[in-house]
């Protein structure tokens, strides 16, 4: 890992870019986890890398959800198990959720690290491994079609950071409710979801375990509320405004 003094007005972007190639070359991914890395990257920037009222609002939501599913879990591929394996353990714990670890390049090795990652975070159980049962997810073909009969295939609410669109699509179509973290609002991920966290990764997550113990003794009356009350166009429209502004100041400037 290269040294990278904590003064780098990019410390923390670059602490995650160094965390993630490390990880590569572990072979926990594949190398088209670096670049779906950077293009998230890309529009962390544009939105000022932090957290956006838009962005609370879904959490608070995809929480709310979470709480009212009756049986809940979290879809976890590489690049989730790698920036966030900690905060997955403890929001599935607290929830409680189950955790099922889903590849788009799904090998027994990438698998077998990802489970290792998730229980030296603190995971009892993993669904998804090599071995597993599992039912293919209607409209996708090959590996990534996978779905535990006990997890993602029975589940109502589906926690899936990071997702690809062609499986976020397939998850809603099948009558899930989808919560998904997706740093571009744009992608059909962001817009095919039921609840889209425009977030990294690395803050929404804290930020949902956060949200989850305040929501925690809330009535299933007043989760219910703040879930009906939400309206997902309407939420990344705002994101998309947050952007506009963005890029309209550095034209003035």
């Amino acid at each position: 890992m290269h040294e990278i003094s904590p003064n780098h007005p990019r410390y923390q972007s670059l602490i995650l870019r160094e965390k993630m190639a490390k990880a590569y070359q572990e072979g926990i991914l594949a190398d088209t986890a670096l670049i779906a890395h950077g293009r998230g990257e890309a529009f962390d920037y544009i939105l000022g890398e932090k957290t956006n009222p838009p962005a609370i609002e879904a959490i608070k939501t995809g929480i709310s959800a979470m709480l009212l599913a009756e049986n809940p879990i979290i879809s976890v591929n590489g690049n989730t198990a790698v920036l966030s394996a900690e905060d997955i353990v403890d929001l599935a714990r607290l929830i409680p959720a189950a955790i099922e670890i889903n590849l788009f390049y799904r090998t027994p090795q990438r698998v077998e690290k990802i489970e290792r990652l998730l229980k030296e975070a603190g995971a009892k159980k993993v669904l998804g491994k090599e071995g597993d049962d599992y039912v293919p997810i209607p409209g996708l073909e090959g590996p990534r079609s996978r779905a535990h009969p006990e997890g993602i295939n029975r589940a109502d609410v589906v926690l899936v950071p990071l997702e690809d669109g062609d499986r976020a699509q397939s998850l809603v179509a099948s009558g899930k409710k989808v919560i998904t973290i997706d740093l571009n609002p744009l992608s059909r991920t962001a817009q095919t979801a039921s609840i889209t966290i425009v977030d990294n990764v690395v803050r929404a997550m804290p930020l949902m375990i956060k949200e989850l113990k305040k929501l925690k003794h809330c009535s299933r009356k007043q989760l219910t509320e703040i879930v009906n009350e939400y309206d997902n166009n309407k939420n990344i429209s705002k994101t998309l405004d947050i952007i506009y502004h963005h890029f309209k100041q550095d034209v003035q400037s």
